[in-house]
């Protein structure tokens, strides 16, 4: 789906205070006051936080996946490599939690959308996982498995580092996806 500016700008901010603090770290007017617009407006965007959750949720696992690429055959452990970076990158780099990740550990409490795209970003990351174990010669439920495993240790290692404050527990934890 393509946003107008003020629509990406609002999805954006929203999408920066989910992913410290979660669905309810986040409100029309914070948003509004952070990108200087009016709190009309950004209802005029997105009519109900439940709808914007919803949006902020498809985005984010439409970036993901894309930044990714499709998997491949070739280079089956480079991607691999390349998956856990981006785990790595968000919290390293860009002192962020996995937006997802953020809005799974919540997920009994979200609107119904918002869980919806919630459960698709890890239903579509299992299945390219999957496929990029298929291709290193895993059966189909050995690969599906192995996937779930490794999004759950990232999704884990995420969140111990964080806690402990220790960056550097994010990469022993993951070293073998690396």
């Amino acid at each position: 789906m393509t946003y107008s500016e003020t629509a990406g700008r609002i999805l954006d901010s929203a999408e920066r205070m989910a992913r410290q603090g979660g669905y309810n770290s986040f409100s029309f007017r914070e948003i509004a006051a952070e990108i200087g617009i009016k709190s009309a407006s950004v209802h005029y965007h997105f009519t109900n936080k439940e709808i914007l959750g919803a949006a902020l949720a498809e985005r984010y696992t439409n970036r993901f996946l894309a930044a990714l690429g499709e998997p491949a055959a070739e280079g089956a452990d480079e991607m691999l490599r390349r998956y856990a970076a981006s785990y790595r990158k968000a919290l390293i780099e860009d002192g962020q939690m996995c937006l997802c990740g953020m809005f799974g550990a919540e997920i009994r409490d979200l609107p119904d959308p918002v869980a919806r795209q919630t459960r698709a970003f890890f239903v579509r990351n299992i299945q390219w996982l999957g496929q990029v174990f298929q291709a290193k010669g895993l059966g189909c439920e050995e690969a599906e498995t192995k996937a779930a495993r490794m999004i759950a240790a990232l999704e884990g290692a995420m969140i111990l580092s964080r806690s402990l404050q220790d960056d550097a527990l994010f990469d022993r934890i993951t070293a073998g996806y690396s």
